[in-house]
């Protein structure tokens, strides 16, 4: 760190590393959470003295740029703020005004690039009036006049929704979430249908607007059909979006209702990360019957720890520890019915991640304590009788 900083929280970051976490459209503080009232970066001038000091006795070199330099930064940082307001500002009148859509399209497609490139030139396309125009590309009849037009206007709203305040300017404005929507369920091409799904993902970080998307059933469709039959990337597009908005327990509930479950044991083995998390929320957010109701999805998980990648073999370890806990005794004798499940669970304690040992340690503790007759810590509201049978013990669930 040569260069700290403190932000509006009190925490002390690299000017580097803060800077490029907020152009990435980021609104928080980075190790609290709390949200960064303004983007001010105060430098810290203590700590700098400290370091330098600390540098110059271990002979290790600190350069810093004096002041001619950080003046001339700051001019050039206004004279390309001022260029980028310019440019948007015509590329933005020049879409509103053209009959040709060749033409539009490529204003778009400039538009697209530029939204891609930092949080200034979303702000200044956004404060241009770009969302509202954009929206009008977005239907459907634009998608069978022209392929292109639509995927760069989806995309050139999927690059502007990165920025914070954009996402609320698109949930505000209805005929751009609207058009969103749309592509989501219509969309001519894959691309233009996977975009969409990216935007919707991108507007759901915010919890008030997850709230609101997961209780609007033509994004629960939307979101399922492409994940259902799409190709490889819009699909994986979709679960991430499934997964956000599964955050709340209303869009569980729809998720549930429009075969979420199904859709995740169908996918398990192509995108297994998404899948095995997606399981993992919906039983946490209230659909533990759905997935107890699916058939083989605990026999799958476990299929999965056993084959999967390093993160899958986390994934499945910890959706299957909540659907035990969750679930109770009934779960539980299905994980124990998979031939050598012991051997898969212990095998991961040996090689996975730091969280998949431990999470593998609370797997073979459920099921060891499920065979040995006791309540292993599994049952939520209910309690737990062992009972000697003739050959091994059961749990017997008293309600």
């Amino acid at each position: 760190m040569r260069d700290p900083v403190v932000v509006a929280t009190g925490q002390t970051y690299d000017r580097e590393s803060i800077n490029l976490w907020i152009e990435s459209g980021h609104s928080t503080c980075p190790k609290t959470g709390q949200a960064l009232v303004h983007t001010s970066l105060i430098p810290n001038h203590a700590l700098k003295n400290l370091i330098a000091m600390w540098c110059r006795e271990l002979k290790i070199p600190f350069e810093t740029a004096e002041g001619n330099d950080r003046v001339n930064g700051v001019i050039k940082n206004k004279a390309a703020l001022e260029a980028t307001k310019m440019t948007a500002s015509f590329l933005v009148s020049k879409m509103a005004a053209s009959q040709s859509m060749e033409e539009v399209n490529g204003v778009i497609y400039e538009l697209r690039t530029l939204a891609k490139s930092n949080s200034d030139s979303r702000a200044c396309i956004a404060e241009a009036g770009a969302i509202p125009v954009l929206a009008r590309y977005l239907c459907s009849d634009v998608g069978a006049g022209s392929l292109n037009l639509q995927v760069n206007a989806v995309t050139a709203m999927l690059n502007l929704s990165i920025l914070e305040a954009n996402k609320t300017k698109i949930m505000e404005n209805g005929s751009a979430l609207n058009g969103v929507i749309e592509v989501l369920r219509t969309g001519a091409t894959w691309e233009a249908k996977g975009n969409a799904a990216a935007t919707i993902f991108s507007l759901s970080c915010v919890h008030s607007h997850r709230k609101r998307l997961g209780r609007k059933t033509r994004v629960i469709k939307g979101l399922m059909d492409l994940a259902r039959s799409g190709p490889a990337g819009p699909k994986r597009d979709a679960l991430v979006a499934i997964l956000n908005l599964a955050g709340d327990r209303e869009a569980v509930r729809r998720l549930v209702e429009e075969g979420v479950v199904d859709v995740v044991k169908e996918v398990i083995n192509v995108l297994p990360v998404e899948a095995a998390a997606i399981l993992e929320m919906v039983v946490r957010r209230g659909g533990i019957t759905a997935v107890a109701a699916a058939h083989n999805a605990i026999k799958k998980l476990g299929t999965l720890m056993r084959e999967g990648s390093e993160t899958a073999r986390e994934s499945a370890a910890a959706t299957l520890v909540t659907i035990c806990r969750k679930g109770g005794a009934e779960m539980v004798v299905e994980l124990a019915s998979i031939i050598g499940i012991e051997r898969i669970i212990w095998e991961l304690m040996e090689s996975g991640t730091v969280r998949a040992r431990r999470k593998a340690s609370s797997l073979l503790r459920i099921v060891r304590r499920w065979a040995a007759g006791l309540d292993g810590g599994f049952l939520e509201g209910r309690s737990a009788v062992a009972t000697p049978s003739s050959s091994s013990s059961r749990v017997v669930i008293s309600v």
